[in-house]
């Protein structure tokens, strides 16, 4: 029998002054907000069409699990809990049924079916995978846990050009690690106004 893939994506709920705290601080609460709000309704309906894996959401604040309007159709909403990044990262990694777990975010408007595909399929022959990001961060992290889940997050200097390295340094010489290409999340207006091309 085949495992299942489970693809998670991590979201915070749109709530206008609520979302992209950096980026709003440079292009105005409203217009982070509807930026988010796009990148929600591009990324995550063509993720959830495709039938290779089974569509997670990972939402925060907890009690928007329970439903709300903001999420697109395809999706299971699973609250994110609290803690860190890693420790919220972590309990999907431990908690969801037998199969590889591939983590997204969704602020990465380009992220595209086909680079969910490469990772379940790096995932094949290798123990993880990782999507890079060029501020030293990555857009995607994937285990096969074919092995026990061990802490792949301890230590790991959040929101800072050390956030890669340092997730890396927690896996063992004998464990093999996949590299995708580099994407960007927007976290700020420079992000933005180079993801358009503007800069």
């Amino acid at each position: 029998m085949t495992a299942t893939n489970h693809l998670v994506a991590f979201a915070k709920t749109p709530r206008l002054g609520r979302v992209k705290g950096r980026l709003a601080a440079d292009v105005g609460a409203l217009a982070a907000t509807a930026f988010y709000r796009r990148t929600l309704g591009a990324v995550l309906p063509p993720l959830a069409r495709d039938g290779r894996w089974r569509c997670w959401l990972a939402v925060t604040p907890d009690r928007d699990a329970r439903g709300s309007a903001s999420w697109p159709a395809g999706w299971r909403p699973i609250p994110q809990g609290d803690g860190d990044l890693g420790r919220r990262m972590a309990r999907p990694l431990r908690r969801l049924p037998p199969g590889p777990v591939v983590i997204i975010g969704t602020d990465v408007p380009d992220i595209r079916p086909a680079h969910v595909a490469r990772a379940f399929a790096a995932l094949g022959a290798n123990d993880a995978v990782f999507g890079p990001s060029s501020d030293g961060g990555y857009w995607l992290i994937g285990l096969n846990r074919r092995r026990p889940v061990f802490a792949p997050f301890k230590g790991v200097r959040w929101s800072t050009e050390f956030a890669l390295a340092d997730t890396l340094a927690n896996f063992g010489d004998g464990q093999r690690i996949a590299l995708l290409e580099t994407l960007d999340d927007i976290d700020d207006g420079v992000g933005l106004e180079r993801w358009r091309g503007t800069v």
